[in-house]
């Protein structure tokens, strides 16, 4: 019994351990590093990926994620150049400096960080979107440009804090339905447009094939008119006479020596 008791308090002891081993263990998985904090205190360092050792009482690793990271948000009411209201969804991707990590722990928060990117992304959306025509952001001619230009400025005020702007995508845009219905009528009346040119265009290139058709079948008969002259008809006249004439079939021909008249006994 005694032994029995022993083995039993033996393998509590091992679990027990084995619990407090695991709990002092930390991993940084790929695509993160991590930031230490005793005490407190941040220590001066940034943890790559891997597994640490620490002090589950005294010690906490912080994970701090560097891949890109996709954020996606409604914006409403954003200006137009013509003052016009517009409603937008968007895509966020950043990612943070491995070498910022500690700044952004100390200063930010990785949680936090994200909501300062949607206000940033809001005061740059709207500072990009009065320059442009709706019209413009609604037929994608410069949805490229303004996305890019977007970026620009959420680096511009997110870069010195350790955030990079990947991309901005604008996902979708709602317009007045006013506006909205009368770009569709002019974008419909502009292929309309382009339609008829290319029926024209065409119309103009089959008129010039049969002009220059016509000029030629023109040139072939002034051509055929000028070389008939009367020698030739009646050599022509001789020769089919001759053929004539060596044909086994009875034929009578009437002629005044100009051009034949056959009648088939047949």
């Amino acid at each position: 019994m005694k032994i029995h008791m022993k083995k039993r308090k033996i393998m509590l002891c091992a679990i027990a351990g084995m619990l407090l081993l695991t709990s002092c263990i930390r991993v940084v998985r790929p695509g993160e590093v991590g930031v230490k904090r005793k005490l407190g205190k941040l220590k001066e360092k940034i943890y790559p990926q891997g597994a640490y050792l620490l002090n589950p009482f005294l010690t906490r690793i912080i994970k701090v994620p560097t891949r890109v990271i996709n954020i996606e948000t409604t914006l409403e009411s954003l200006p137009s150049k013509e003052g016009l209201s517009i409603t937008t969804q968007l895509s966020i991707l950043f990612h943070i400096v491995p070498d910022s990590a500690i700044s952004i722990v100390s200063t930010v928060g990785v949680e936090n960080g994200k909501t300062i990117i949607i206000n940033v992304l809001r005061s740059a959306a709207a500072d990009v979107t009065s320059s442009y025509y709706a019209k413009d952001m609604h037929s994608g001619g410069k949805r490229e440009e303004i996305e890019k230009a977007i970026a620009e400025k959420m680096t511009h005020y997110l870069g010195r804090r350790g955030f990079v702007v990947d991309a901005v995508l604008l996902k979708s845009l709602k317009l007045p339905e006013g506006l909205t219905r009368a770009i569709e009528e002019k974008l419909k009346a502009e292929q309309e447009a382009q339609r008829m040119e290319f029926i024209l265009n065409k119309e103009k290139s089959e008129a010039e094939r049969k002009r220059i058709e016509a000029e030629g079948i023109k040139q072939y008969n002034h051509i055929i008119n000028e070389s008939l002259n009367e020698n030739l008809l009646k050599y022509k006249s001789i020769e089919a006479f001759r053929e004539l004439a060596n044909s086994p079939n009875t034929k009578t021909i009437i002629t005044n020596g100009g051009t034949p008249f056959l009648i088939n006994q047949e």
